[in-house]
């Protein structure tokens, strides 16, 4: 049986009596609760005609029913689809087109898909149909490692979102290597802030608690004021950057109330350096950087025990393989800057119903080529420069924005920063600035005096923009494709 839920379930028996999710408005779901609503929602599913691979679209809000929805989907061989609850409904009619579910779960029904309804504080048709007493309970569904567990939808920042597509192999393979690389413990309690739509709350943060039969504290979204108070009850956090750098915006936060923590974990977006530092000078601890994406869970991580390294995303994950390539896949220099590739357990099998992008995107010795550019040192150890597609070519020389993000971060005047290409007549593309000034604006004489001896001249920004924050989407990730289009006339 390698049904992932089937794994969680003997952990849920185990620990049947003790707490699972710690709501913020007092209520504790017990495992033997959280088990009994998935099989409950299994049995509504089951009603609804869900069958084994059958897509089940989500877009409701978080909640302990929410959660069991995910798993009660895995229980009965469907294949979750969660979307973002911000979505339009233009863009869930897109989603809907492409994932053709048998089932939609939302907040509102639809008149094109079979529906029911879910909302945040537990009211609707779905728990409605929960009550009903005459619903049986289904066996658990056999699966095979290779059966679809799961299709997360990718941001479409470069077109329209792919759906790429997770096997119950790849949850649970994942699982298993960050439970040991994070050294999870009996007495662990983790803080969970973050949305269940994405892979990081649903799968990297979530899996871990549950494959571990420990609590969360399952606060709805990030509010600094209710971190800091549930921290005081947990030994793990697993956050965005956005998260550490709004607590370190409380001038009073410090070692004391967090002394207990175990482990502050942070991804989906890049950390920068004076976030990581500001945060070892105010609570005496380093964060754990980890690097992931929706179609390969995570990749790397750096070490639980030994050195946390800046603006490094630790090492390939136990059973995984990567690899810096050039265009061609082939393995550049140790030191030099290429392409992330990896292959193992955790990579998808593919974008649903994009044969084309699948094999554009998974080589045919089933490297899947990130995106990412990236260096490896001598060790091992990953560090990663930017996308791809972000990348600046100006005059003819490469330039990668991470480096010249790192510089501009430094500087006092500067709270963060992103650096982008912008057209220009004469160098194809000009570099640009964009930062979040510490008080009052930055001009491009501030950033000239700063970079001066430090950054080759071709790679210096030709002009800087202020603003009072980055476009960023609900991961934290800025969104520089937003930026490439509000300032594409800058140089004209």
């Amino acid at each position: 049986m390698t049904n992932f839920y089937h794994t969680l379930e003997a952990v849920f028996e185990q620990h049947a009596q003790d707490d699972c999710l710690r709501m913020a408005q007092g209520k504790v779901w017990r495992y033997a609760e959280l088990q009994d609503c998935v099989e409950r929602i299994s049995a509504v599913l089951i009603a609804q005609n869900v069958s084994p691979g059958d897509r089940v679209v989500a877009q409701v809000d978080k909640s302990a029913e929410n959660l069991a929805l995910y798993l009660a989907t895995l229980r009965i061989g469907g294949v979750y689809v969660p979307l973002n609850s911000a979505y339009t409904t233009k863009e869930l009619d897109y989603f809907l087109a492409d994932a053709q579910p048998s089932l939609f779960v939302g907040a509102q029904a639809r008149d094109d898909v079979s529906s029911l309804t879910l909302t945040a504080d537990a009211n609707g048709s779905l728990v409605d149909a929960m009550q009903q007493h005459d619903l049986t309970i289904p066996l658990l569904c056999p699966r095979d490692e290779s059966d679809l567990a799961a299709i997360l939808y990718t941001s479409g920042t470069t077109g329209r979102s792919k759906g790429a597509m997770l096997s119950h192999g790849n949850l649970s393979s994942n699982a298993h290597a960050l439970s040991e690389a994070w050294g999870w413990r009996c007495d662990d309690v983790l803080l969970h802030a973050l949305p269940i739509f994405h892979v990081h709350g649903l799968f990297i943060a979530s899996h871990c608690a549950l494959l571990n039969g420990t609590p969360m504290e399952f606060l709805p979204k990030f509010d600094a004021q209710l971190v800091r108070s549930a921290l005081t009850r947990c030994t793990v956090m697993m956050g965005v950057p956005t998260f550490y750098v709004r607590l370190l915006a409380d001038a009073d936060f410090g070692a004391n109330e967090v002394a207990h923590m175990r482990v502050y974990i942070c991804g989906s977006a890049p950390l920068t350096e004076q976030t990581f530092n500001q945060w070892e000078e105010r609570t005496g601890q380093r964060i754990l950087e980890r690097y992931g994406m929706s179609e390969t869970i995570i990749n790397t991580t750096n070490p639980l025990h030994g050195e946390r390294v800046p603006a490094t995303v630790g090492f390939a994950l136990p059973g995984l393989t990567l690899r810096i390539a050039d265009d061609q896949g082939s393995e550049v220099p140790v030191g030099d800057v290429g392409t992330i590739e990896v292959t193992g357990p955790n990579v998808f099998s593919g974008y649903w119903r994009m044969p084309d992008k699948t094999a554009e995107e998974i080589r045919g010795d089933g490297f899947f080529i990130t995106g990412d550019l990236g260096t490896v040192d001598a060790q091992g150890r990953v560090s990663i420069v930017g996308r791809a597609k972000d990348l600046v070519i100006s005059g003819g020389y490469n330039i990668y924005p991470k480096e010249v993000e790192r510089l501009l971060d430094d500087m006092p005047e500067v709270l963060e920063s992103a650096v982008i290409g912008i057209p220009h007549a004469d160098f194809g593309e000009g570099v640009v600035a964009v930062v979040v000034p510490q008080h009052r604006d930055v001009d491009i004489r501030q950033i000239d005096k700063a970079l001066e001896g430090q950054l080759a001249r071709f790679k210096q920004p030709k002009r800087v923009v202020n603003l009072p924050e980055l476009p960023r989407n609900t991961m934290g990730k800025v969104q520089k494709n937003l930026l490439r289009e509000q300032f594409a006339h800058l140089f004209s």
